[in-house]
């Protein structure tokens, strides 16, 4: 329903040069995947003989047995409803292939020789540019059988199964090729590659196919199933490690544990809705398309099955609460650190450009206080006085003392120029000037201070020859949390790709930073502090009254819901589904689905704001600025979004 097809690598224990032993146990893995619900079953290359065999691939004997060995394998998956390939020496006229035999319902559906031979353990084989037939029989595998059909044959064969996924297959050393045969096969449609492998372990190489792996999913955008020959191989010469990992568009989904394995299966749902929407939108992938068909020469081949249904749900699929931010400590650090540096490179090119001093409204806050770092920062890289940081804080009914000394004693130890100015009698005036009472708690009562501090800090930039430097962020801008031509607008707004769930831990990882030491007690307490916009007055314990997330939400949940909706373009119904997963110990499916149906409803009625912008750049997967990254018109209606969340 939701785009997944579960995926399962394994790995049996066999006996070189031993078929009837493999089989049994490869059909015990295939009961196994099949009771976990699979779809596609990858086994290693040449699993049916071992791939250590040597010379033995000459001998009749062999091949003679493996071939009914085949057969019985593809019978075999007419108890079960799924996709599998193996590994087997095929012979195809005077020649043998190292092949991927595809089998579902009992028959099989093609056969796929390996192009890239090595010198090694596979000088007996011939390779997939010298074959010469585009088929062959059944009868040419199983001597004796009663039913006869023709089999596809080649290395440029993609499978399209069960009406959804387009699957193929590259063996081993192909994927390390200059030009490895999934680069074409993707090129021509497939989204998930398989690959039936037996790589030899050496200090460092499981690192090195992982990663091969990873970037060649990334490069495909595709899904990669790797599974390699288990320890259960000769070691003669070489030790086999068993080593699986099922990667999705450049992340591994999944991987075996240990460096040594055999006898195992790895399972993992993969979401080709992600695959399909990135394709969609990659121009590089798209032009590759249309530059190198003449290459791909693809045969398409569709696998009958008497039950169309998926059965990936993504339960075993991982779903992240905060996909903006790396799990890891270490490579969120090194994240937060460089979205830092390039919103400092953005800022000083704007400041080089216009050779003046920035000018910041700073309120004690997470936005204001990560653009007024970006400000010095730029300042002292530019080899400026950071006093040509002009920061203003400008306190009204609703500031609180927290936030207050914070903004003071965060401008007194960065050493920016500070400047106050209390907007309370300009606001009192401006409302009365309106005939608004200034007792009358409301939008206009909000808006007024929103927008006097944004005049202020205009003229203020006009006055020291300057520009006034933006503080909103990415998940504001989505929601529309900001007052239109207040601050909302600015010069630059460097924040405004950053959702808020990660400018907490960009600020987070700066206090951490040698850098700015000094203030890191400030910088913590900021990041502690509730987000509010501070426009309503204090409770009678002079603490923030206005909460922003219990007006429009958790920020945790709508960053979850811009990540997919913005990334990948999946539907209200998918994306409610990813999050009662991510977050089934935080929120209900009532609470996740009010706050859902609230994220679309703003996201459509607040794109007026988005449409005139400033300039801001992009320093992560997701953007909303109008100029390319997201553009749409500000009367398109929400209806066929709303619409399906009204049936979940």
């Amino acid at each position: 329903m939701f785009d997944y097809l579960r995926a399962v690598s394994a790995v049996p224990d066999i006996q070189v040069g031993n078929p009837c032993f493999n089989t049994e146990k490869i059909i015990e893995k295939i009961s196994e995947a099949a009771a976990e619900n699979a779809d596609i079953v990858v086994f290693p290359e040449l699993c049916i003989t071992g791939y250590s065999c040597g010379d033995l691939f000459l001998q009749e004997q062999l091949l003679n047995t493996s071939d009914k060995c085949i057969c019985a394998i593809a019978e075999a998956t007419s108890k079960y409803d799924c996709l599998v390939t193996v590994g087997a020496p095929v012979r195809i006229g005077y020649q043998l292939f190292n092949c991927a035999v595809f089998m579902s319902a009992g028959i099989i559906c093609g056969i796929v020789p390996k192009t890239f031979v090595n010198n090694y353990n596979e000088r007996c084989f011939a390779s997939a540019d010298e074959l010469k037939i585009s088929e062959i029989c059944f009868s040419d595998i199983c001597k004796n059988c009663e039913d006869d059909y023709c089999i596809p044959v080649g290395s440029n064969l993609v499978f399209e199964y069960k009406n959804f996924a387009k699957i193929a297959v590259e063996s081993g050393e192909d994927l390390f090729a200059p030009l490895p045969e999934s680069t074409l096969l993707a090129l021509g449609g497939a989204e998930v590659i398989l690959n039936p492998s037996a790589t030899n372990e050496t200090a460092g190489q499981r690192d090195y196919r992982r990663e091969n792996v990873r970037q060649q999913s990334e490069r495909c955008i595709c899904a990669y199933v790797f599974a390699s020959a288990g320890e259960c191989e000769s070691t003669t010469d070489m030790i086999y490690p068993g080593h699986s990992v099922i990667a999705e568009n450049g992340k591994i989904i999944c991987e075996n544990d240990k460096i040594i394995d055999s006898d195992y299966l790895i399972v993992s749902d993969i979401d080709l809705g992600k695959i399909k929407s990135e394709r969609m939108k990659n121009k590089l992938f798209l032009h590759s398309v249309s530059s190198y068909s003449a290459m791909t020469d693809i045969e398409k081949i569709v696998i009958e099955s008497e039950n169309n249904d998926v059965y990936g749900n993504g339960d075993y699929a991982f779903v992240d609460k905060s996909p903006f931010i790396p799990s890891d400590k270490k490579e969120k650090t090194s994240k937060c650190m460089s979205i830092f540096e390039m919103q400092t490179a953005a800022l000083r090119k704007r400041i080089k450009i216009t050779n003046g001093k920035t000018v910041i409204g700073v309120s004690g806050g997470l936005d204001s206080t990560l653009a007024l770092l970006v400000c010095v920062n730029a300042m002292k890289s530019l080899g400026r006085d950071t006093k040509d940081v002009i920061a203003v804080t400008l306190p009204c009914f609703g500031t609180t003392d927290r936030t207050y000394n914070n903004a003071l004693r965060l401008m007194e130890l960065l050493g920016v120029t500070a400047k106050e100015v209390n907007i309370r009698e300009a606001c009192t005036i401006h409302c009365r000037d309106i005939e608004h009472d200034i007792n009358k708690i409301d939008v206009t009562f909000e808006n007024v201070q929103a927008r006097e501090r944004t005049q202020i800090l205009m003229d203020i930039a006009s006055d020291v020859g300057g520009f006034v430097v933006g503080t909103g962020d990415l998940s504001e801008l989505a929601l529309g949390w900001c007052t239109y031509n207040a601050d909302h607008m600015s010069m630059y707004g460097v924040n405004a790709s950053i959702p808020k769930t990660l400018m907490r831990e960009i600020i987070r990882s700066i206090s951490e930073s040698e850098d700015f030491c000094n203030c890191a007690d400030v910088l913590q307490d900021v990041v502690a502090t509730p987000v509010s916009p501070e426009l309503l007055p204090p409770d009678e314990n002079g603490k923030i009254a206005q909460e922003t997330e219990d007006i429009v939400g958790p920020y945790i949940l709508h960053d979850f819901f811009i990540y997919y909706c913005l990334r990948y373009g999946f539907t209200p119904a998918k994306i409610y589904n990813l999050a009662v997963k991510a977050f089934e110990d935080e929120f209900d499916g009532e609470t996740i689905l009010k706050w859902l149906k609230i994220f679309y409803r703003r996201f459509f009625s607040q794109q007026f704001k988005r449409s005139c912008m400033p300039d801001g750049v992009k320093t992560d997967c997701v953007g909303l600025s109008p100029r390319g990254e997201f553009n749409m018109p500000s009367d398109a209606s929400s209806a066929a979004w709303l619409n399906e969340l009204e049936k979940l």
